[in-house]
């Protein structure tokens, strides 16, 4: 998130209190716990291809020795199921050709300062590719305001409009934000949202707000957060109950998102905040997955349960 450009609007404490029993019913168990084996694969599979995208932000340097995406890929590199390549957005078609998509299995992204310079139409085909089961998407972090997750909830919204089969694609507008790319408010009707208007002769017309896919909250202040699992899920193989970072950037609900198809981890800071921080979509025949803990000079994507979480992720979302 670009602080030069945005004002934290801290969430009150409240947002939390109907968390409380979730929160004295989790077991906490020590950062430190060691973590067993990655998920097992089958041994006459093909690998699964990975392609990292990346910004390729300079400032990630300090902290990586290298840019955040290209350490991703290199430590990805170590798990034998994977082939691994990165690209980035100076690259020939952005670093997302058709012929690269085609050779990809999930795409793992990291956008922050420069999502409007990745092509909309670009953005679209690797939604389509997802809903046809052929592309897995990650993004991390701030690619929530990327423009393959954005359209990719779009998608997600359209679908749920859709689901209902006495809705008819005449009588639906979709509406982008009033301000794409701008922080809701506290107050704001948290997005998508639906408006239906009613007439005499039994018709409706249904006006769709879109989802804004940003949060009224955020800080960079490097505080330390906790992460709770809500559930068991295979993505969560191998991680304790509890985990902790030491710094990260925070985000504060609500996040204007379609509903997740599954809510695997919240995210608490001590002041009160907190964040649906890991979410899996189903699209179609594909899956998406978010993983919000970020930024990047801190060196979260060091730490080993993180790094194992993204093994869990690509193995689950792959193609199969």
């Amino acid at each position: 998130m670009n602080l030069n450009s945005l004002v934290f609007r801290k969430l009150k404490l409240h947002q939390v209190t109907n968390r409380r029993s979730f929160i004295k019913a989790t077991t906490a168990f020590a950062v430190g716990s060691v973590l067993p084996a990655t998920l097992p694969a089958s041994s006459n599979h093909k690998k699964i291809r990975v392609l990292v995208w990346d910004e390729r932000q300079p400032v990630a340097k300090e902290t990586y020795g290298d840019f955040l995406g290209n350490h991703i890929a290199g430590e990805l590199k170590k798990d034998s199921r994977f082939e691994v390549i990165s690209a980035a957005l100076d690259d020939t078609d952005q670093g997302i050709s058709t012929k690269a998509l085609s050779s990809t299995d999930v795409l793992i992204w990291w956008g922050h300062l420069r999502h409007g310079e990745v092509s909309i139409e670009k953005s679209r085909e690797i939604v389509q590719l997802i809903s046809a089961g052929k592309l897995a998407f990650i993004g991390l972090h701030s690619a929530h305001w990327s423009n393959p997750f954005t359209e990719a909830m779009n998608e997600v919204t359209r679908l749920n409009v859709f689901a209902d089969k006495t809705v008819r694609e005449e009588d639906v507008r979709f509406v982008q934000p009033e301000l794409r790319k701008a922080l809701p408010l506290p107050t704001d009707r948290i997005s998508p949202y639906t408006e239906v208007r009613k007439f005499p002769d039994g018709s409706r017309k249904l006006t769709v707000h879109l989802p804004n896919c940003c949060f009224p909250g955020v800080a960079n202040d490097g505080k330390p957060s906790i992460l709770k699992k809500i559930k068991w899920h295979p993505v969560l193989e191998g991680l304790p109950d509890q985990l902790s970072l030491s710094q990260t950037e925070m985000y504060g609900e609500p996040f204007h998102v379609p509903a997740p198809d599954e809510l695997l981890m919240e995210e608490y800071w001590e002041d009160g905040n907190w964040f649906r921080s890991v979410l899996l979509w189903k699209l179609g025949k594909g899956n998406i997955f978010y993983f919000r803990p970020g930024h990047e000079t801190y060196p979260i994507f060091k730490e080993r349960w993180v790094l194992q979480l993204l093994v869990n992720a690509i193995t689950w979302i792959a193609p199969k």
